[in-house]
């Protein structure tokens, strides 16, 4: 990677102080560099420290201590409403749940961020709204709420409404957790080309290794800390559907030793 990397963490920690008087490490020196248009996944057994790697990079947890930089700003130093601003504008997140606002239609769905917006976002909204479900394949669905959305569908609607600001950072917290390994690896595809197209940077927090595969850069996350591995994507759809957790036949033994089995 050359230049500015979007996303910086350098020896970044995390714990928290128990009742007991005793301290939790949730994360242990994390170093992590994502550049625009990459796609990093982070593998783990659930407890590890996924959700508080995902939440310190999406500016919804700070780190105890480190450096977090973004675009090469230092984010310790920015205020709680500067730090609101740049969540707003530079991150778009996808979760595995959906998240969609029922009785709102998927048009009104993934509007609503841009409800925050400023300036021509916000007069646009509808456009841009619109747009961002033609961009996913979804423009004749426009006024449908998601009770009538297959889970596919809604996935779909959740990942037009991450990336109608036009964020500089993708978040996909299990992203194909609720869905069968074919529609999964469709959504994986969206993912990956709205990063190419746009050059945002993509990070995928995964159980499943065939989907971190698709990454440029795999890495996992055990008891807080983060180590490079490297795993070969399957040769077609549905080949490998192993988790975190199964035999890791695709990872080296060698680049990965310890990967739990």
């Amino acid at each position: 990677m050359t230049g500015t990397p979007l996303v910086d963490l350098q020896g970044v920690t995390r714990h928290v102080e128990l009742p007991n008087g005793s301290t939790l490490e949730i994360l242990r020196g994390v170093d992590l560099t994502v550049g625009p248009g990459e796609h990093v996944a982070i593998v783990g057994r659930s407890g590890t420290g996924k959700s508080t790697l995902l939440n310190i990079l999406g500016l919804l947890d700070s780190p105890t201590s480190g450096e977090y930089l973004l675009e090469g700003e230092p984010v310790g130093r920015l205020r709680s409403r500067a730090l609101a601003r740049r969540r707003g504008d530079d991150f778009g997140f996808v979760f595995q749940q959906f998240n969609l606002l029922q009785g709102r239609t998927a048009l009104e769905n993934v509007a609503a961020p841009l409800l925050y917006a400023r300036g021509k976002q916000f007069w646009n909204r509808t456009k841009l709204a619109t747009r961002s479900l033609e961009r996913v394949g979804l423009g004749e669905r426009l006024d449908t709420r998601p009770e009538k959305l297959s889970g596919g569908e809604q996935q779909r609607v959740a990942i037009a409404r991450a990336l109608v600001r036009g964020p500089r950072v993708i978040l996909a917290d299990e992203p194909t957790g609720a869905l069968d390994v074919e529609t999964g690896q469709a959504i994986m595809t969206l993912l990956d080309d709205a990063a190419s197209e746009t050059g945002s940077a993509l990070v995928t927090i995964t159980h499943d290794l065939a989907i971190a595969a698709r990454a440029d850069r795999q890495f996992r996350l055990a008891d807080g800390v983060l180590v490079p591995i490297h795993l070969d994507a399957p040769a077609a759809v549905g080949e490998s559907t192993a988790e975190v957790g199964a035999p890791p036949a695709v990872v080296p033994a060698a680049e990965t030793a310890g990967f739990p089995a």
